[in-house]
Formats: structure tokens, sequence, C-alpha cells
């Protein structure tokens, strides 16, 4: 996982709020029965689920051989201000 901030754009449109995210870069989360892991945001979990199941059910290839791994993939959440990116794996 790793996340950027865009402070000038946060600067311009955002309302100050505290906490908007408080996942740290280099966590982990394990999902299980497609059941959205502690944790994790639910804009995050709402961005990566289809690719999620995707995954669980056997998925491969989702960006047509752009991933080294074929059971992977890359996606962010819709976060614009903080955009975290996430590394979604099928494990055995």
């Amino acid at each position: 996982m790793k996340k950027a901030r865009h402070d000038d754009l946060i600067a311009l449109y955002e309302n100050p709020i505290e906490n908007a995210c408080d996942i740290k870069e280099g966590q982990t989360f394990l999902c299980e029965e497609l059941k959205k892991p502690e944790g994790l945001c639910e804009s995050a979990w709402e961005s990566m689920l289809p690719f999620v199941m995707t995954l669980a059910y056997g998925g491969e290839n989702i960006y047509g051989g752009w991933m080294k791994n074929s059971r992977s993939a890359m996606v962010s959440c819709n976060d614009g201000f903080r955009p975290v990116s996430f590394y979604l794996e099928a494990l055995d």
C-alpha cells in the first residue's frame, strides 16, 4: 500500500476534517468471506470490492496481462485528496 496527499487541492476545495484516513503505509489486510477487513475505511473497501470479488472467485488477468502476478490487482481508493493505492493478491 502507498499513500499520497494533495495539500494544494485540500486547501482549495476541502472543508477541514480530522482523521480522514488512518491507514499506515505497509499495513496489510486479510479479507475473509468477502467481509470488509477491520480497520479498512468504507470508501477504500467500496473501491476495491469488485476486484476482491473477482480474485476471490478465481478471476485472473484483470488488466489483460499488466500485472506480473495474474492473480493480483492494483487499485486506489476514491479519495482524490489523499488517494491510497492497494495491491490485492489472491491467496491459496
